[in-house]
């Protein structure tokens, strides 16, 4: 099984656990609400539902975004989470709307009594209790599974027990012949319900557009970075957030003399650190730098490589072409350095070496962007 496999896995079963929860409490909280006439109970009751239908979003979202990456979605499924957040504010702030709105009929009503009985109370402290574990178990499975989703799910199930809590006010109102209390709690849980609502749709909107990750975890993000041997700085550091996945785009400025190989296992580097150490991060792309080019790259009006090698062999026509054994070009603060390889058997005596690097020099004085000439004779 793999680790999506498992993850889905775990996510299906602490959601399902509170579904059935969710369920019995609903139909508890609606049917008792309704034999004493209490709106704000029954508000309540379906607020309890409003937390079943964000169990079914969960079940059906994780089961797709749990899908591994491929061609079509390379960076995975994950914002199908995300999707379904924003889907669940939109119905959390309508529910909010219509409770809301029953209770202002309520309290235009003064024929319509509620009668308290114990049962209502009952019902009421039984869901605080029941929402109260609801919300520690899911929270922890979050924690563990490093879930937004989940996160959000467990607090819609507590701000469920705030709302049972605020039932209770409006019973105690009845109790203190103080009917509208009811009516009165019944509004404050549908602003519960929409400060929910409207909270998920803020924070999952950003993740959609791509929204940087929190300045704290950017800064150390950037610290680690900087422990890894061998980078000189950073720049362009990007960072946004997939579902539970976040991922990271880096520009690192390393010696601009090293090799390719091993300016990439300094990249390879930082991206093995930062998965390691930063929660979450499961992607890290590096952009290897020989210097600072944040602000536009000083070298990008420079000829390719091709057309620099054509200029060379112009401007060293009796160095044959066959005894050069490489070319290294290096890009560098707007010119061209150029480190030749040629066999040390061009040479009748080695003093005879500075001489024709003096020379190498003076033919490439007419290509302004050649910055130096370096000659290693190899054996």
């Amino acid at each position: 099984m793999t680790d999506q496999q498992q993850r889905y896995k775990d996510v299906r079963k602490v959601t399902l656990i509170g579904s059935s929860v969710d369920f019995v409490l609903g139909v508890a909280k609606i049917v008792t609400g309704w034999i004493v006439n209490s709106q704000a109970l029954i508000a309540d009751g379906i607020h309890s539902f409003s937390d079943l239908l964000t169990d079914f979003m969960v079940l059906y979202a994780a089961k797709h975004a749990h899908k591994e990456a491929d061609e079509v979605y390379p960076y995975g499924y994950g914002r199908i989470e995300t999707l379904a957040t924003v889907s669940l504010g939109v119905v959390l702030a309508i529910i909010a709307i219509g409770i809301a709105y029953s209770a202002l009929q309520r309290l235009n009503d003064p024929i319509v009594l509620m009668d308290f009985t114990l049962l209502a109370l009952l019902v009421a402290l039984a869901s605080i209790a029941s929402k109260e574990w609801i919300y520690r178990y899911t929270i922890a499975a979050a924690r563990r599974l490093r879930s937004d989703m989940l996160r959000a799910n467990a607090w819609h199930s507590r701000s469920d027990a705030f709302s049972s809590v605020v039932v209770l006010i409006g019973i105690a109102g009845v109790m203190l012949d103080y009917p509208y209390l009811d009516a009165v709690a019944a509004i404050v849980v549908a602003a519960m319900i929409a400060h929910i609502g409207l909270g998920l749709i803020r924070s999952s909107t950003r993740e959609l557009i791509d929204t940087a990750l929190d300045p704290e975890k950017v800064m150390t993000i950037r610290k680690h970075i900087h422990a890894v041997k061998g980078v000189r700085s950073t720049h362009t550091l990007r960072t946004r957030k997939s579902a539970s996945n976040a991922f990271v785009d880096v520009h690192i400025q390393v010696d601009p003399r090293l090799s390719v190989s091993e300016g990439h296992q300094i990249g390879d580097a930082v991206r093995r650190r930062l998965i390691k150490h930063i929660d979450g991060v499961t992607d890290v792309t590096v952009h290897i730098d020989p210097e600072d080019d944040e602000a536009g790259s000083p070298c990008n009006n420079l000829p390719a490589r091709e057309k620099i090698i054509a200029a060379l062999k112009h401007c060293w026509p009796n160095l044959p072409s066959d005894t050069v054994e490489a070319v290294t070009l290096h890009y560098l603060a707007g010119g061209i350095d150029v480190e030749l390889d040629l066999p040390i058997e061009l040479l009748s005596h080695v003093d005879e070496a500075k001489q024709l690097v003096q020379e190498l020099r003076s033919a490439v004085s007419p290509l302004s962007y050649i910055n130096d000439v370096q000659v290693r004779f190899r054996i």
